[in-house]
């Protein structure tokens, strides 16, 4: 249930109205998801966009789990008869999850430690007299609690100044100042562990090596910590020792005294064993966080451009799974992607049957009159491109495409290939996902678990869940933008419209089946299970292009068909005319039809739909073509100015296709003759552009590259 408490943390946070987050907070109650509310309740929401609607919702998922993590400890501590009135309205106002555990650390339950030790000792009221800091003959006075099993003054002193030590450790305001310090100064050194340099060769810049923690990129972090997990690196986060404890005995020390001499003995070692420890795993936690966010967020950019770029089109395809020894696996596709022949040929070496394999492509070119052709960019596909453009010649016009081969043999092992094609093997499914991804890359990729696209890095280091639900998202967005074909979209992609799922889209593609193309928007009711709540959220997504209404096959939602019918009748025409005539769209005037529920945000959307209905959002895909003079890393010669494909965009450069085995690099510092805090400032997943050649490492197999005075269109 939505807490107005949590409204206000969310709104001040996230720099919102009250209002917008409880109504989103609200609808989001109601069963509604981000698309929809994003696309069809604007004027609930004030137009939040689908970022900021995510970012409600998360950040109302963590507030709930702190208040779960808050009464949790409010039992504990009121199980123990300690809490306090003042503590308990502390713990209630704590708003992150630090201060929570600050305040909770001294209740925890703990180990067996030393202080607890000392305590079952006796030794809990000498730990007094040093933090009091007022007895003169401290030394004198720790004789009396000698006993049996404490022989000495100094053994008790010892034992006092493990239980003050905890103390210490134990201040919120203490633990407070020394984050600010490791915020400002810790620093993260990283070492090889000796013995272990061969095996850790790819580490050689993190041999040795120190930055402060607050400089160091996502990516250097997430690779010290990969070294470190594999046991190949050592590392500390730690600011100035020294510092540390002058910060310490400034807050705890007040007087010149015996006890303060006992004061700075404990405190090093407070620091030393206690605190730094913890203050450095939650530092640790803390940018690792941070790092993940940032690998995140830049796969999930990258996820979001691959999956919105522009697809052919519904065209007869012939799609080639390359290779050498095993031969080029065909397939030939029909408009709708369905598989209508195979087979193999070799035109590379062993066997190198150029002549029939040029003879056998062009008939089934001519048989299936094929549009356009598809080629894997994985091994032999330069010299597949070379061999259709060189051996093989059209009859009309047939344009040849490199497409990315990315998790393709995923997809091809897949329960969802199985599925798909029970009756052949990998090579043939992943010679029709190839294919497919030309004709419409959203629709095939969504088979694919994205880590396996191939367009982010670090994606086995980060949190796997956050990674998930993130990826996810970007999915679901894509599909929702994109809008889907519903007569012929696959479960898998109809799984992830707004308010569906797998269960609903089997239904659905099963009624499809069993009754024929669905003619209306309204038919999608009578789909088994399929309620006013699922349709509500799901139909202005789903696209019929052969309906007698022309609205089904736009993005404006069934409960506005009759204001635009109004707004037709108005015009005296017809919805079809109006969708027609520009003009008569244009002297619509829109606040005539403004409501309670209808403002100028949703009518906006609607003549923006009405002047394009069907059109898909993605735009056209453009024509590529590598250098005829570079086929392999050996014909890559410094100074050469190159067209590239960008294939990945970390935050350290991008990852440039220039027609060889290996990716080229565009390093930050060689994107643009400006400061460049972000590559995706500058380049785009996808983009054609011209690169210049700036060092080829053979041994490395690296090849650096530069946009810098690079005419890039």
């Amino acid at each position: 249930m939505m807490n107005e408490t949590d409204v206000s943390v969310i709104a001040r946070r996230l720099n919102l109205q009250e209002w917008q987050v409880r109504n989103s907070l609200y609808l989001f109650e109601q069963g509604a998801t981000v698309p929809f509310v994003s696309r069809y309740r604007k004027e609930k929401t004030g137009t939040l966009d689908e970022i900021q609607l995510f970012e409600i919702e998360k950040l109302s998922v963590k507030l709930t789990e702190l208040n779960a993590r808050r009464q949790t400890i409010l039992e504990t501590i009121r199980s123990q008869e300690k809490l306090t009135p003042e503590l308990e309205e502390q713990i209630n106002k704590a708003d992150t999850l630090t201060l929570l555990e600050d305040l909770y650390l001294p209740y925890k339950p703990k180990r067996k430690t030393r202080a607890s030790i000392a305590r079952s000792l006796g030794l809990e009221p000498l730990a007094r007299m040093i933090m009091g800091q007022n007895i003169p003959d401290l030394e004198h006075r720790a004789e009396d609690f000698l006993n049996d099993q404490v022989k000495s003054a100094e053994e008790a002193l010892a034992g006092a100044r493990d239980i003050a030590a905890e103390w210490i450790n134990e201040n919120r305001q203490v633990r407070e100042r020394i984050r600010r310090l490791f915020e400002r100064e810790a620093i993260i050194r990283s070492k090889i562990i000796r013995g272990k340099e061969d095996k850790g060769r790819k580490y050689v810049n993190y041999f040795d090596s120190s930055e402060n923690l607050n400089k160091c990129p996502s990516h250097r972090l997430l690779a010290m910590l990969r070294g470190e997990r594999e046991k190949l690196l050592h590392l500390s986060i730690e600011p100035d020792e020294e510092k540390a404890v002058r910060l310490i005995e400034e807050m705890v020390i007040h007087r010149n005294s015996a006890s303060a001499v006992q004061l700075q003995i404990a405190i090093p070692d407070a620091y030393k064993r206690l605190l730094k420890p913890s203050i450095e795993n939650e530092y640790r936690a803390i940018y690792k966080e941070k790092a993940d966010e940032a690998a995140i967020s830049v796969f999930a950019e990258n996820l979001r451009q691959l999956l919105l770029m522009p697809p052919l089109g519904q065209k007869s395809i012939l799609a080639i799974d390359p290779g050498y020894r095993t031969g080029c696996k065909i397939v030939c596709l029909d408009p709708q992607g369905q598989l209508v022949h195979n087979e193999t040929v070799y035109p590379h070496l062993p066997q190198r049957e150029v002549g029939p394999a040029a003879r056998k492509i062009k008939g089934l070119v001519d048989a299936y009159k094929i549009e356009a052709i598809a080629i894997g960019n994985g091994t032999a596909g330069r010299d597949t491109e070379q061999f259709i453009r060189n051996y093989i010649r059209f009859d009309r016009d047939v344009e040849v495409y490199v497409v990315s081969e990315n998790g393709a043999s995923v997809y091809s092992a897949s329960d969802v290939a199985r599925q798909e094609f029970p009756d052949y093997d990998v090579t043939v499914r992943g010679a029709v996902s190839i294919g497919r991804r030309l004709m419409d890359p959203l629709a095939e990729l969504v088979k694919i678990d994205p880590k396996s696209i191939g367009v982010g890095q670090y994606q086995h280091d980060v949190d796997q869940k956050q990674l998930h639900e993130s990826l996810d998202r970007v999915v679901i967005s894509c599909v929702n933008k994109v809008g889907v074909e519903i007569n012929t979209a696959s479960p898998h992609l109809l799984a992830y419209v707004s308010g569906l799922g797998p269960a609903l889209a089997g239904n659905i593609v099963a009624y499809i089946r069993q009754n024929g193309p669905l003619k209306s928007r309204k038919e999608i009711l009578k789909v088994p299970r399929l309620g006013q709540k699922a349709f509500e959220q799901a139909a202005g997504f789903l696209r019929i292009s052969q309906a007698e209404n022309p609205l089904d096959n736009t993005a404006v939602h069934p409960e506005r068909y009759a204001l635009v019918e109004r707004i037709a009748s108005d015009m005296k025409c017809t919805v079809a005319e109006l969708i027609a005539d520009e003009g008569k769209r244009k002297m619509v005037e829109l606040s005539r039809y403004t409501d309670d529920s209808v403002g100028l945000p949703t009518l906006q959307d609607i003549m923006t739909e009405l002047a394009k209905p069907g059109r898909d959002p993605r735009g056209r895909i453009k024509f590529f073509e590598f250098s005829q003079d570079v086929q392999t890393i050996e014909d890559v010669k410094p100074g050469m100015i190159l067209p590239g494909i960008v294939t990945n965009i970390t935050r350290f450069g991008a990852f440039i296709d220039i027609g060889v085995k290996q990716d080229g690099l565009v390093h930050i510092s060689e994107m643009a003759d400006r400061f460049v805090k972000d590559p995706a400032e500058v380049v785009k997943l996808h983009e054609q552009l011209q690169v210049k050649v700036l060092e080829v490492d053979l041994s490395r197999n690296r090849i650096q590259l530069s946009l810098k005075r690079v005419n890039r269109s």
